[in-house]
């Protein structure tokens, strides 16, 4: 695989469902990975973990994501992944969950490097597609060993190392520190993606020339913008209307109804992402280069409180509602909804009881991951 100059969808537990990674292909998302996959719950055919492997048509090049402690449950799940479809099986080596740490996979690997550099080694030479690695900068910001770890990685034979670089202790209490991706590139040969704070085309334009990283993989800003693929390979900003958002919303949905099916098994499933995906899309701030290009250099934009907007029309009020309660029924209204037209009017007819409470600002950031 050419890892140059791409622009990767992240795993993302919960928010990389089917159906929004295909929301992704159609704004240019070339490649995707899954939510990450419990290996030993894919080896023992759980039907949950399964469905996570599962791939759209639209995903010409999908990889699987997947959590393991040993080489041999991690090769096993890894050959179920291709025979899924899987161009790409990833390791994670980084989420900091506790659940999943205490169990010696994801960030706990960052403390058993040895482990990793088997289990990627097993994996390399099992696997019949790619195998690649998601490191953090290690399990304490004091004790950063991501150097050590990819060195690890590569001698192990891993095609590509993609690294979040802020600790597993860390979480996104600080900005991501895009210097120590530009040491792993100068110090390996295998491509490094990067990965941290891109909500905008030109801070993954700065944030790749600074690192020299062979691609970046977007995260929480997709979430928020999962027009963002666009806005970077066109280098230019895309500012959806309110129509227009719901619009991409509504699609959404209706891609929750094909997959979940359009009853009210279907219906309860859904609402377990969509008011979720909510949650994420009512941050969405139009962000122009000319007035917010410098203050990225200073903090991240997906780190930054912005100042609540007045005046908003009431389609543009309902949209930038915080309250879960709202996301609740903005949901119920894209699901019943018949086509774009119908849903505008059902979205500006919510009654918003209470507005908003009036903070100086909104925070895009979230405590996701």
């Amino acid at each position: 695989m050419d890892w140059n100059r791409r622009v990767i969808l992240a795993p993302l537990t919960k928010g990389g469902n089917l159906p929004f990674r295909r929301l992704c292909t159609d704004f240019g998302a070339e490649v995707t990975t899954s939510e990450m996959a419990y290996a030993r719950q894919v080896n023992r055919r759980s039907r949950p973990e399964l469905a996570l492997l599962r791939k759209h048509a639209s995903e010409s090049c999908f990889g699987v994501q997947l959590a393991a402690g040993k080489p041999e449950e991690a090769v096993k799940a890894g050959l179920r992944s291709v025979e899924a479809g899987a161009a790409f099986v990833d390791l994670n080596a980084g989420c900091p969950i506790h659940d999943v740490v205490r169990r010696g996979m994801g960030a706990a690997l960052l403390k058993r490097a040895g482990a990793l550099a088997r289990i990627v080694e097993a994996m390399a030479r099992e696997l019949p597609v790619p195998v690649t690695v998601k490191i953090r900068s290690g399990w304490q910001e004091e004790k950063v060993n991501a150097p050590e770890v990819a060195r690890l990685a590569e001698e192990a034979g891993a095609a590509a190392i993609s690294i979040h670089p802020r600790s597993r202790n860390q979480r996104y209490s600080k900005a991501a520190d895009w210097e120590l991706v530009r040491r792993l590139v100068e110090e390996r040969t295998v491509p490094i993606i990067g990965n941290g704070d891109i909500l905008t085309y030109f801070e993954a334009k700065r944030f790749q020339e600074q690192s020299g990283c062979a691609s970046v993989m977007l995260a929480r800003g997709v979430l928020i913008k999962p027009w963002l693929f666009r806005e970077i390979d066109s280098s230019q900003a895309v500012e959806p209307t309110a129509l227009e958002r719901v619009a991409i919303y509504r699609r959404l949905a209706v891609y929750m109804k094909e997959h979940f099916r359009d009853d009210d098994k279907g219906r309860e499933r859904a609402m377990r992402f969509l008011p979720w995906h909510l949650g994420f899309f009512w941050r969405y701030r139009p962000l122009p280069e000319a007035e917010y290009g410098e203050a990225s250099r200073e903090h991240p934009l997906l780190q930054t409180r912005q100042p609540r907007e007045q005046g908003l029309d009431a389609l543009e009020r309902v949209l930038h509602d915080s309250r879960e309660s709202v996301h609740q029924e903005i949901a119920r209204v894209l699901w019943d909804a018949r086509d774009d037209d119908e849903a505008v009017e059902a979205c500006e007819a919510l009654e918003l009881e209470t507005p908003p409470s009036t903070n100086e600002g909104d925070e895009i950031a979230t405590s996701y991951g």
